[in-house]
């Protein structure tokens, strides 16, 4: 499955780039770097099994076990101590990274539910995309019934692009639904 993405850029999206933008060396042309998942957890300082059903969730999303994240520092108002776990993430690279994103672009997002496609307002003017969902279980591997709480992900493609407008040719021809 990852080949059928990479393959796809190397024989399509690679020369589209390069014809498109001008490039004259084959290192101007953007292409994906990373993928990052990231699962906020407010709720593990009151229930440490939530953050144990997280880091399996994301690692059955992703293909990849994910790390804990620990807050940097204490909080009052929210009643977060340094150090405290407060969320999990996971960054895809390479092969699973093109698993992960043919997955999302294909079977995914078709699974939101009244979705129109994705905004084009969500680039960082740096060539990197973000985007959030509110729940895990659009995903083809959660089990319905085995969830026992909603929870949502940021999850941010990063790409070589200079340019938001490179991005967005990138990430639409490599399959990214994007709005009309």
């Amino acid at each position: 499955m990852a080949e059928r993405l990479m393959q796809m850029y190397k024989d399509e999206v690679f020369g589209q780039l390069r014809e498109k933008f001008g490039y004259r060396n084959v290192m101007e042309v953007p292409k994906l770097e990373k993928i990052t998942i990231n699962m906020g957890l407010g709720e593990a300082k009151d229930n440490a099994k939530v953050m144990e059903t997280a880091v399996e969730e994301l690692a059955l999303i992703s293909g990849q076990r994910p790390v804990v994240t620990k807050a940097r520092k204490s909080i009052a108002n929210f009643k977060v101590r340094q150090g405290m776990s407060v969320g999990t993430k996971v960054t895809l690279r390479g092969d699973n990274m093109y698993v992960f994103a043919d997955k999302f672009f294909n079977i995914v997002l078709p699974r939101v539910r009244d979705f129109r496609g994705l905004s084009k307002n969500s680039f960082d003017g740096r060539g990197n995309y973000s985007l959030g969902l509110k729940e895990q279980s659009i995903f083809p591997e959660i089990v319905y019934d085995r969830v026992d709480m909603v929870k949502g992900m940021n999850i941010i493609f990063t790409t070589t692009a200079k340019t938001d407008e490179e991005a967005t040719e990138l990430l639409g021809l490599l399959g990214m639904p994007f709005e009309k």
